[in-house]
């Protein structure tokens, strides 16, 4: 789609509209395609990169823009690149059949890739292929939200497939090495975070190799941290901990 705009007869073009009603009026800006996922997902930061222009439009195809008056009564505020940026993260993206179809099909195969990536068979400790992982999505009829990031979706999607497969997040390989007058009390507030104890050393400190579960990483940072005041430090080993080759989905 290509356009001008009569305000200052700049050609548009390459153009994906993104669409927001609110109090009563319809409100578009212009972007650029492809870029409006990236933006929503976090991968694509700059603005710049995104919008054709920061101007909000009531129709980007005839470039009308939007009155001041009605962004106000709208948004609360006649910024155009805040309120560009309220339509991108909450607006409706206006494509063609084919063209949704294409974007759902990509953030399903995305989805799967992440789940791939980040789980194993807890049983085995093998890795799930991608296409293994899409079939079984399938199998749980799961619908892709374009709205959504493809992170959180591959979180919702664990979830669910764990009535269905045997599946769990990849376990983190860690080692914590702790000043002994604080590490026994702080192994004990430790001890409901951590999976597995691989390995535990007392001499001058204390020096644990465990497995955690990825979203407790945070958690047992900042612990250590606190409760040892910098003292102690905390070692990723391995992001994950799984055997090698693919795991067969019967």
């Amino acid at each position: 789609m290509s356009i001008f705009t009569p305000t200052n007869q700049i050609r548009l073009t390459n153009v994906a509209v993104v669409r927001m009603k609110r109090a009563g009026k319809r409100f578009e800006i212009a972007c650029y395609k492809n870029k409006v996922v990236g933006w929503r997902s976090g991968v694509e930061k700059d603005l710049d990169e995104v919008l054709q222009t920061h101007s909000v439009f009531v129709n980007v195809s005839k470039g009308q823009v939007a009155k001041k008056e009605d962004l106000i009564s709208a948004f609360g505020t006649d910024d155009q690149t805040e309120i560009c940026k309220q339509i991108l993260t909450k607006g409706e993206v206006q494509v063609s059949d084919k063209e949704r179809h294409t974007q759902l099909e990509q953030m399903f195969r995305d989805i799967a890739t992440i789940v791939a990536d980040k789980c194993v068979n807890p049983e085995t400790k093998r890795p799930y292929t991608v296409i293994l992982i899409e079939r079984a999505m399938k199998d749980i009829h799961y619908s892709v939200k374009p709205n959504k990031s493809t992170k959180q979706q591959a979180l919702e999607v664990i979830k669910q497939l764990k009535e269905k497969i045997k599946i769990e997040r990849a376990h983190m390989r860690l080692r914590f090495i702790l000043p002994v007058n604080e590490g026994k009390k702080l192994k004990e507030k430790l001890k409901p975070l951590m999976k597995v104890v691989e390995s535990e050393d007392y001499s001058q400190q204390l020096e644990i190799v465990c497995l955690i579960d990825p979203g407790c990483f945070r958690e047992i940072d900042e612990l250590i941290k606190k409760e040892t005041k910098g003292k102690g430090s905390l070692e990723v080993l391995s992001l994950k901990d799984v055997e090698e080759g693919d795991e067969k989905f019967e």
